[in-house]
């Protein structure tokens, strides 16, 4: 990426970010430094004997916020990770966390390394070290610190890290809600790893459910249709593309990766596509579109929406005048820098959030500790009593059918589609489509009810900060 002179850091654009919503409040003096610093940053580094020597790794924990605890956010793996960016990961999660109404303050981890050079034996070893140095100063627990997967992590680590503190606390019986994000048969739930992708999708719906918010975005319609970029077919991105292809008619015409980008005007076949990134490692020599090297002018491709997957500041000062999507939405966090953000809104470009459109994996941790808590899957109580019910239903239309003298019967697939009974899957995109629904529209009150609000981004910030600063005054701070 090319340097650009006065390019604000991802941790400076978080704080300028934050700076533009606090200046339309009138919250009392020291209460908006108390929330835009972070609270506690925590730096270890470990020894780890691998390959005959022993290596030294450098990780973080950062708390930003405890306005209400635990603390959540996830926990990252890439040779980039430093203070700073773990710093301003943390304050966009205490933000997040309190725009979706998760009870959680902010808090992110990070270790300096690619997992990528190393074996799955020896991630173990080295997550389980890190872990052991993060749960004695209770940095990871239940009731404080709940971290999940983040980039370069997976649910094997999160398996790790929840057998660590298991090892470490005997006696704890909600052992398992220390972390989240982790395999079912660990304690995870049903939907997680879809999650964040799901959101996106949701994100989505919800925005086109309204039309004069569409044409602010100089679009019209449904998603139907819609060309669509996506940068980062990582977890998150290809699950906001798989379901947006498949289920909302979308087409994904670009594709960008690592070394390249892919495109098929026509749409390209998003699982497949998976398939072949996972066995090549990248998208070059792909048979299912046209290999572009370039992968970053990609990002200038035409499109109705833009989908920035991956990393932070990828959307910049260099490149931002050049965006032709009329619609962003950042499926990552921190893709548009403050300097960018500056140059799209002044173009009209409509940017739905980070600290709104990503929360879905969030959401779901969130369900995911609820069951950690209280011991029971979701739908274990009602699911069959639901059943019951419906079948009450379906059995009395069909009485009534045999017994009347109008000839009618049942839509095919309705009687085995309104008996089952909502399963933990179910409740889980339930209770994700509803916080993502209501979130948008707390949004979308302030966007639309003040004449100093033009943007989504500002729209989510007073949100977020309304309600930590409350949170705080209700402590006494």
């Amino acid at each position: 990426m090319t340097a650009v002179t006065g390019e604000p850091s991802f941790r400076q654009s978080v704080d300028l970010m934050f700076n533009r919503a606090a200046a339309l409040m009138s919250l009392p003096p020291g209460l908006e430094e108390k929330i835009r610093v972070c609270n506690a940053t925590y730096t270890v580094r470990f020894g780890v004997r691998l390959r005959g020597e022993i290596h030294t790794f450098t990780g973080y924990r950062s708390v930003h916020s405890e306005h209400t605890e635990p603390v959540k956010g996830g926990i990252r793996y890439a040779p980039s990770v430093n203070q700073d960016e773990v710093e301003a990961l943390a304050a966009l999660m205490t933000y997040k966390c309190a725009l979706v109404e998760a009870p959680f303050g902010g808090s992110k981890g990070g270790l300096c390394i690619d997992p990528r050079q190393w074996t799955e034996e020896e991630l173990e070893k080295i997550t389980r070290r890190f872990a052991y140095e993060l749960i004695k100063r209770d940095l990871i627990h239940p009731a404080q610190n709940v971290p999940a997967p983040d980039m370069g992590t997976t649910e094997r680590e999160m398996a790790v890290i929840a057998d660590q503190y298991a090892r470490m606390n005997t006696a704890d019986i909600n052992a398992r809600a220390c972390v989240t994000g982790k395999p079912i048969h660990a304690g995870g739930i049903q939907g997680r790893v879809e999650a964040t992708g799901r959101g996106v999708q949701y994100a989505l719906q919800e925005f086109f459910r309204h039309p004069e918010d569409v044409a602010r975005a100089k679009l019209s319609g449904t998603l139907d249709g819609k060309r669509v970029v996506v940068q980062g077919l990582g977890n998150v991105g290809y699950h906001a593309a798989l379901f947006l292809s498949t289920e909302d008619g979308c087409k994904i015409t670009h594709v960008i990766e690592r070394d390249g980008a892919i495109e098929n005007p026509d749409g390209l076949d998003i699982a497949a596509l998976r398939d072949w990134i996972v066995q090549h490692g990248g998208v070059k020599d792909c048979p299912l579109g046209t290999y572009h090297a370039d992968g970053a002018r990609v990002l200038e491709a035409e499109c109705d929406i833009l989908i920035p997957a991956a990393l932070e500041g990828v959307i910049n000062m260099h490149n931002a005048a050049a965006i032709k999507a009329p619609l962003i939405i950042e499926a990552a966090n921190g893709p548009v820098t403050a300097g960018a953000d500056d140059i799209l809104r002044h173009k009209g470009t409509v940017i739905i959030p980070d600290l709104y459109a990503n929360a879905g994996g969030v959401t779901v941790s969130y369900f995911e500790w609820v069951k950690n808590l209280s011991h029971i899957r979701f739908g274990r109580m009602q699911r069959r009593q639901e059943e019951a019910r419906h079948q009450l239903i379906v059995d009395e239309l069909e009485r009534i059918s045999r017994d009347s003298s109008i000839n009618w019967t049942l839509s095919p697939g309705f009687k085995q589609k309104y008996l089952r009974g909502a399963g933990e899957l179910e409740l889980v995109r339930s209770g994700l489509d509803d916080t993502m629904r209501a979130a948008y529209q707390s949004m979308r009150e302030v966007w639309w009810g003040r004449e100093d609000v033009t943007d989504l981004r500002t729209a989510g910030f007073l949100v977020s900060i309304d309600r930590v600063a409350r949170a705080y005054t209700a402590k006494g701070i």
